[in-house]
């Protein structure tokens, strides 16, 4: 579960930015810049990241405050699952990233597994929704949907990528040091159901 303070500064930074896309009263708009300079300031007293970085990545986005879109290929392979070394952590994780303006989620998915693996991959399905504040993700300043969409190969071969160090399939009893922002050890099992259980319904937070 999230720690309070940053639950505080999300809420206050969203508050700030929808009002601040709506208002037209020059003193309501002075107020909501007062409550995201607040937000600034709860985030710099609590982390290490300087002001400018906290103004650039957490607090310049403009309109309605919507959270973003993290979205992960589930593929497998003779009931081992697709996992890719990231460079940044050397830990590993799924196929994934942020979703792409002007691309579908399952297009998403397959443009990952191209770059961070080298293969060619089909979508199947969507198998889960989650919401990242409730599982054991390390903190972050952004609230965050993870997207979840089974693919199956079609092509190409094992390659790593710009973002990426190793490209390999695991077993649900093997798995690796998993990279914790991006996906938990849970998570990563919890997929493996779906595998087990084709009918298994989609899962939501």
């Amino acid at each position: 579960m999230e720690i309070k303070w940053l639950e505080w500064a999300k809420g206050i930074q969203a508050i700030a930015q929808t009002g601040l896309t709506y208002s037209k009263d020059v003193y309501d708009i002075e107020r909501y810049e007062q409550l995201r300079q607040l937000s600034i300031d709860i985030l710099s007293g609590y982390t290490d990241a300087g002001i400018d970085k906290i103004k650039l990545t957490f607090a310049s986005d403009t309109g309605y405050a919507t959270p973003k879109v993290d979205v992960r290929a589930v593929v497998f392979q003779d009931e081992r699952i697709l996992l890719v070394r990231e460079k940044i952590d050397g830990a590993w994780s799924l196929p994934g990233g942020w979703a792409d303006v002007g691309l579908s989620a399952s297009e998403v998915a397959v443009k990952e597994v191209e770059e961070e693996s080298g293969y060619l991959v089909a979508p199947i399905r969507l198998l889960a929704v989650l919401d990242k504040k409730f599982h054991d993700h390390p903190p972050e300043p952004y609230h965050v949907y993870k997207m979840f969409i089974q693919c199956r190969i079609v092509g190409g071969e094992a390659l790593s990528g710009i973002e990426t160090s190793e490209v390999a399939f695991y077993g649900i009893d093997e798995l690796p040091q998993l990279s914790l922002e991006r996906n938990t050890e849970a998570q990563v099992k919890t997929m493996f159901q779906f595998l087990y259980n084709p009918n298994k319904e989609t899962m939501l937070d």
